[in-house]
């Protein structure tokens, strides 16, 4: 069983909270607008982390990320993108990379609004943890986590931070 904490949208920003509740994960996914390098540093010394750069990040996080993500946590394969839509409503470039193959889980960030469900039509789960950082409308920050248990998602809870 792995523990995986989820976040997006930091835009540079960084609160110790996010060390607090990302404490003791395994692994932690940035679904982009990471904003800095220096926040995947951080994030980094926390636990092994994987992420993909978002509309918003400059070349430093670039050639340090890729655009599309995929891998696999215990039996479970996992698909990162930070332009992702939401199910019914998905970005043309995901709907295409979800036809050819589709993953048990689905990250994406970008809208800022936290979103977890199932897809029943690709069957899949699919998280947006919403924006950790400061940039953006949204009057709650979230961040997520959860256990991946061969191919099973469990224990999801769901930091919020009023601004």
């Amino acid at each position: 069983m792995k523990h995986i904490g989820i976040l997006s949208d930091t835009h540079a920003y960084w609160d110790d909270r996010y060390a607090e509740f990302l404490k003791g994960c395994d692994e932690i996914w940035h679904a982009g607008d990471i904003g800095s390098y220096e926040i995947m540093e951080r994030l980094s010394q926390i636990a092994t982390l994987r992420a993909v750069w978002g509309n918003c990040d400059g070349q430093d996080v670039r050639r340090s990320t890729t655009e599309i993500y995929r891998f696999k946590v215990e039996d479970a394969n996992i698909m990162l993108k930070h332009i992702g839509g939401s199910p019914d409503h998905y970005d043309h470039a995901v709907r295409d990379q979800l036809l050819i193959e589709t993953p048990d889980l689905f990250v994406c960030g970008h809208s800022h609004i936290l979103k977890v469900m199932h897809d029943k039509k690709f069957n899949m789960l699919f998280i947006n943890p919403g924006a950790a950082g400061l940039q953006g409308w949204q009057k709650v920050r979230t961040l997520v986590r959860l256990d991946i248990d061969g191919k099973t998602f469990k224990n999801l809870e769901v930091l919020e931070i009023k601004r």
